[in-house]
């Protein structure tokens, strides 16, 4: 979008245009992201334009983030969030032609990165996401609404990639027979899975839904300040955040390598990871969560690999595909994962 039709935006939030740039920032796949310097070049805002076919309700992300913004307030918490700031009107968004934007602070001396290269950035990033649960405890999550219905809901894709292995591309089940066979096999992990969600000890929580490592802010020291993109955030179980953890800090790798030589696991980065959430989190999970702590892992990269193959069986219809057989490649890439991520686990 045009920096000057943004710029026009600003005064809605109470901003001085003729004070401010704006330009685009970062490589995000969902919304558009911006910057806002200000008269000396310095950050100041952040604007972004939010991506209604993602999120088909942006009343459901402000509901949630209003709640939590009071629940910290009333309890005097000093735990940093940047919020949103609200319009000149009292509005969470600001609506310019159908389309929905929100302006946030800055935060001062931070920076986020796009892959974690060290386990004392993966540290950092779990001790952050997992210092964000538990500053809710106490919160009601049942009250937060689901920006994106079932998207960690292991049973919902499990059905789903039934249906795509009985009903998807002919060609295409015969083509990945192997692969639907051994994903299959695997559905101890579902029963799991089953099992939690109905066990009263495995508790709804605050939870980020998206953890990588772009959604942690870093100071100039390299120790975390805040999580950021509170878009995702539901009701959910620990096994989420703390399994996308595990499936994009693991492997030097990302899930678009088609090497799969290269898709290890690096144990020091496990380590980091389980260390870092648990320093925040050990004392408020039950002993059944804690008993789950290696096997959210195994859930969220299998939950990957099932939706990859299952897009790819229905002939890429959600992700789309840069090449043949794209989605086809990620998930092997994601059993290759599973595979090496849970022969680390039964070494440790």
């Amino acid at each position: 979008m045009e920096s000057t039709v943004l710029l026009q935006l600003l005064p809605s939030f109470g901003v001085n245009a003729n004070l401010h740039s704006v330009e685009p920032i970062g490589a995000g796949l969902i919304h558009g992201t911006y910057v806002v310097r200000n008269q000396h070049g310095k950050p100041a805002y952040i604007l972004q334009h939010l991506n209604k076919g993602v999120f088909r309700v942006p009343e459901d992300i402000a509901w949630n983030l209003g709640r939590m913004q009071a629940f910290l307030s009333e309890r005097g918490s000093d735990y940093f969030i940047p919020f949103p700031l609200q319009t000149s009107a009292g509005e969470d968004y600001l609506i310019h032609e159908g389309n929905y934007f929100r302006l946030s602070p800055f935060v001062p001396d931070s920076h986020a990165v796009s892959v974690c290269t060290s386990p004392s950035q993966a540290f950092e990033a779990a001790s952050q996401f997992g210092s964000f649960t538990a500053a809710f405890t106490g919160f009601d999550a049942t009250t937060l609404r689901q920006t994106i219905p079932r998207f960690h809901d292991l049973l919902f894709r499990w059905e789903q990639f039934g249906e795509a292995a009985n009903h998807g591309d002919p060609a295409r089940i015969r083509e990945t027979s192997a692969d639907i066979k051994w994903l299959a096999e695997r559905e101890d992990i579902v029963r799991t899975y089953a099992s939690m969600i109905h066990d009263p000890s495995c508790r709804l929580r605050v939870t980020h839904h998206d953890t990588k490592i772009s959604n942690v802010l870093f100071d100039p020291n390299e120790k975390g300040i805040c999580v950021i993109d509170l878009d995702t955030v539901m009701p959910g179980y620990h096994v989420s955040d703390l399994g996308d953890m595990y499936r994009t800090y693991l492997s030097p790798a990302s899930e678009e390598e088609t090497d799969l030589d290269q898709v290890v696991v690096r144990s020091e980065y496990l380590e980091a990871i389980r260390e870092g959430y648990l320093i925040r989190m050990h004392a408020l999970l039950t002993p059944r969560e804690v008993e789950l702590v290696d096997y959210a892992g195994s859930f969220m990269i299998y939950m990957q690999a099932l939706r990859f193959l299952t897009d790819h069986l229905n002939r890429d219809i959600y992700y789309g595909a840069r090449y043949e057989g794209h989605n086809l490649m990620r998930a092997r890439n994601q059993i290759q994962l599973l595979q090496a991520y849970e022969r680390s686990i039964s070494s440790r």
